[in-house]
């Protein structure tokens, strides 16, 4: 049993490593967080959405932008939009579950707006219509994703598909690649490194 730990432990630090050796995708880190700082600047917010796991996940990092992630600092706006759930069973219920996000987009989005969707697969069919919802009115799209990229790959403005297909392992990373660009966007918006 202890191998099978160290087994799955070194699974997540070889993910990580790719990551790490990976310069295109550390450029987009650079990239993702220079347009949500911009779009902060501007008046916009930052929405994201995502399925299980990877609403929780969104949740986790909608809330490193609204509460605080390193310093003391005045919020953010930045959301989660599942969080709502009158809004949600109401939509999905009336209309398809596929439609929960993009409706969302529809009556909040604003052009200069960034969108993150979550989705291991990158196949999620309520993020992939949001998405395409979010390029209609000129918002900015960021894929997280597993390592095809999935149907978000050709929709997203910046992906960021972590080079694995096992779900625990892309998530991990997931939140990985989320505080990284919650600290770079922080110390760029209010001029502190941590």
């Amino acid at each position: 049993m202890n191998e099978k730990i160290k087994n799955i432990i070194a699974s997540s630090i070889d993910t990580k490593r790719q990551i790490l050796e990976n310069e295109t995708m550390i450029q987009t880190l650079e990239d993702c967080s220079n347009v949500i700082t911009a779009a902060f600047k501007n008046g916009n917010k930052v929405l994201f959405c995502g399925n299980g796991g990877s609403a929780a996940d969104a949740q986790h990092l909608a809330a490193e932008f609204s509460g605080r992630f390193y310093t003391d600092r005045d919020a953010l706006p930045a959301e989660a939009l599942h969080c709502n759930t009158s809004y949600m069973t109401a939509v999905a219920n009336d209309y398809s579950y596929d439609v929960v996000y993009s409706r969302m987009i529809k009556g909040i989005g604003n052009p200069g707006d960034v969108l993150i969707g979550l989705s291991t697969s990158g196949n999620s069919k309520n993020i992939v219509e949001a998405f395409k919802t979010a390029k209609l009115k000129n918002m900015v799209t960021v894929g997280l994703t597993g390592e095809s990229g999935g149907i978000m790959k050709e929709m997203s403005d910046f992906l960021l598909n972590v080079p694995s297909s096992d779900t625990p392992r892309i998530q991990e990373s997931h939140i990985m690649l989320g505080h990284i660009i919650c600290q770079l966007v922080e110390e760029k918006y209010f001029g502190h490194a941590s």
